[in-house]
């Protein structure tokens, strides 16, 4: 069994993850391949971790490819996680994880309608107005939630999710309905009414990306799809990262491995970690580098066992539901945090001392940071301890 150090490991995220400097170039494509997908809960999330990765791009290339060449899609995949995804992963993400999701989603919300007793018959109810707000929306080519349930409605039709609950509060089945849509592959989030950061999303007929739309795809296939770009991004990971990440069963996963030409790995301390068979060849260092990673940016949320790149940061980096907040890299290993402020300046501090050099690129990668966001303001979604306390 081939031994691989956590110097290794380090270089190969450099390298795998496109931070090291002469693995950074201008693809807003290849970038999103080489994660695998982005995790895109915060939209901005998706621009900055583009950001960190490239050299030459701004804002106007990462919505070229959502909005006008459509080779990224948003859609809700590994731990019901929304993410932008290269436009010819999505046969496999849909068949290995969104298809489940979809039949979870649709049985909860039908069982909130039950549960408020509004309708009868709420299964044909839920898939009637789905199917309508479906050729509305097809009729329209694009449009807000809000303009199809002008179209349909029903949509507005109003629910207590916890009837007798302080926290409940009555809300539509417009968003319901459509993330049921999405989550079966039939409509799409498109470009935001706002900027870049903006979450208030169009919605689109998913042909308007797949013009036959989402093909088929036997799930044993495409799950073992999925691990394989998994393990060449992120490898090696012992089997329990790969759970973690993929959100499947156990079962799940070992059968998606028994179709890979996998080999295991030494990883230390009785750890075991898993790469394709092909891809044991050590890894030349990169030359020291630096990158500020954004909010739930895929590298640091790429494994669950995250001791040998995150130290003991992960009380101040981390929220108490796992989402890591920005985050300060120095070659291949977490070092700092980093927080926007209201004025536009981009906050950072320094959890260890890793020398002058550190210290002279991290500012170099501040001033390309601060250079993205230009005008917009972005607070991630899910507040952590550094990042409150830099923007306080």
């Amino acid at each position: 069994m081939r031994s691989m150090s956590i110097a290794e490991r380090r270089a190969r995220l450099g390298r795998r993850h496109r931070l090291a400097v002469p693995e950074r170039g201008d693809d807003v494509l290849a970038v999103v391949r080489s994660m695998v997908a982005l995790h895109a809960t915060d939209p901005a999330t998706v621009f900055l971790s583009v950001a960190a990765r490239t050299a030459g791009t701004g804002p106007a290339a990462v919505e070229r490819a959502l909005y006008t060449d459509r080779t990224l899609v948003r859609m809700l995949a590994m731990r019901r996680t929304m993410f932008v995804a290269p436009i010819d992963l999505v046969p496999a993400l849909q068949s290995s994880t969104a298809d489940a999701l979809a039949a979870r989603q649709r049985r909860t919300y039908i069982r909130l309608i039950e549960q408020a007793g509004v309708v009868d018959d709420v299964p044909a109810f839920f898939t009637d107005v789905a199917e309508s707000a479906h050729r509305a929306l097809l009729a329209r080519g694009e449009a807000t939630g809000a303009q199809l349930s002008a179209d349909e409605p029903r949509l507005r039709t109003r629910v207590d999710p916890a009837p007798g609950k302080s926290y409940s509060k009555p809300t539509s089945i417009t968003t319901w309905v459509l993330v049921t849509l999405g989550c079966e592959g039939r409509i799409v989030r498109g470009r935001p009414n706002g900027g870049w950061a903006s979450s208030q999303y169009r919605w689109s007929p998913v042909e308007a990306w797949l013009p036959g739309g989402v093909p088929p795809m036997p799930a044993a296939e495409a799950r073992a799809e999925v691990v394989r770009r998994y393990l060449r991004a992120f490898g090696p990971a012992p089997v329990s990262d790969v759970k973690w990440w993929t959100g499947w069963s156990l079962g799940d996963v070992r059968e998606a491995l028994a179709l890979l030409d996998t080999a295991e790995t030494d990883l230390g301390g009785g750890a075991t970690g898993l790469v394709l068979a092909g891809d044991l060849e050590p890894v030349e260092p990169p030359e020291p580098w630096a990158a500020l990673l954004p909010a739930l940016d895929p590298t640091p949320m790429g494994w669950r066992e995250r001791g040998w790149y995150l130290g003991d940061h992960g009380p101040a980096l981390f929220d108490r539901n796992g989402n890591i907040g920005p985050s300060v890299w120095w070659d291949g290993r977490v070092i700092g945090g980093w927080a926007q402020r209201a004025d536009g300046e981009i906050a950072v501090r320094l959890l260890e001392d890793a020398g002058a050099d550190a210290r002279a690129a991290v500012e170099r990668e501040t001033e390309r940071t601060a250079a993205w966001y230009g005008d917009v303001r972005a607070t991630p979604r899910f507040r952590t301890p550094l990042e409150r306390e830099l923007t306080a």
